[in-house]
Formats: structure tokens, C-alpha cells, sequence
């Protein structure tokens, strides 16, 4: 919330809402077609960044058995279910393990990418 808030006021204060409001456009429209526009592009990158640290922490969490309930299926849950088993099947830690990894390896680099894409001052 504290990034969207620092994007909204800074796009505020820009030229192109000075001129909507010099020409006569309504709060709703200047927050519609001017600043909601100008700070979509962080709020996906956030999102996309968020998810990533969630699905961490959930797997941290349900790895020390804090996190969801017992018959829920987790990540964090299989790797702390195969710590019994590891030297006779170590695959049993390797793939959820491998899995979380690349996930959230995976979100963060499509959230780097969004960033690039979307971004306007990173188009140069």
C-alpha cells in the first residue's frame, strides 16, 4: 500500500493532472483515466512480487508446522514429511523443494519483466 500511495501522489503533482484539471475534468476522471493509469503498472509488479514472498513464507511456515492444516497439501509440508526419509529417498526432499524454487523464481522474474515492459521511465 505505502508503493501505490508514493506512486499516486507522485503522478499528482505531474504536468499532465494539472492540465486535466486547467481544462475542467472531474476528480473521478482524473483518477480514472490519469493516475489509476500511471500506477497500474506498479501494482501488478507488486502483486506479481507478493505472491512470490507468500508462497515463501507459507512453505517456511508449514515446514515448521505452523502453516496449513494437515491434510491441505503444501510444499513446505512434503519437505518436512521427507526429512524422515531422506537417505533412503532423497528425491522426496529434492522435488518439492525444486519445485518452490522454481516457481517463485519464475514469478519474480515475470514481475522483473512486467516492471521492464511497463514501466515508462525504463523504456529508454
Amino acid at each position: 500500500a505505502r508503493v501505490v500511495r508514493a506512486e499516486t501522489l507522485s503522478v499528482r503533482e505531474k504536468e499532465f493532472v494539472e492540465a486535466a484539471r486547467a481544462i475542467g475534468c472531474g476528480d473521478v476522471r482524473i483518477i480514472l483515466y490519469h493516475i489509476l493509469v500511471n500506477v497500474f503498472h506498479s501494482m501488478i509488479v507488486l502483486v506479481t512480487f507478493s505472491i512470490a514472498t507468500v508462497m515463501v513464507v507459507e512453505a517456511a511456515l508449514s515446514f515448521l508446522g505452523l502453516g496449513v492444516p494437515p491434510a491441505v497439501p503444501s510444499w513446505g509440508k512434503m519437505l518436512s514429511d521427507s526429512r524422515n526419509v531422506m537417505g533412503a529417498a532423497p528425491w522426496m526432499s529434492v522435488l518439492p523443494g525444486l519445485c518452490l524454487t522454481i516457481v517463485v523464481l519464475s514469478l519474480n522474474l515475470v514481475g522483473d519483466w512486467l516492471r521492464d515492459y511497463l514501466d515508462p521511465r525504463l523504456r529508454e
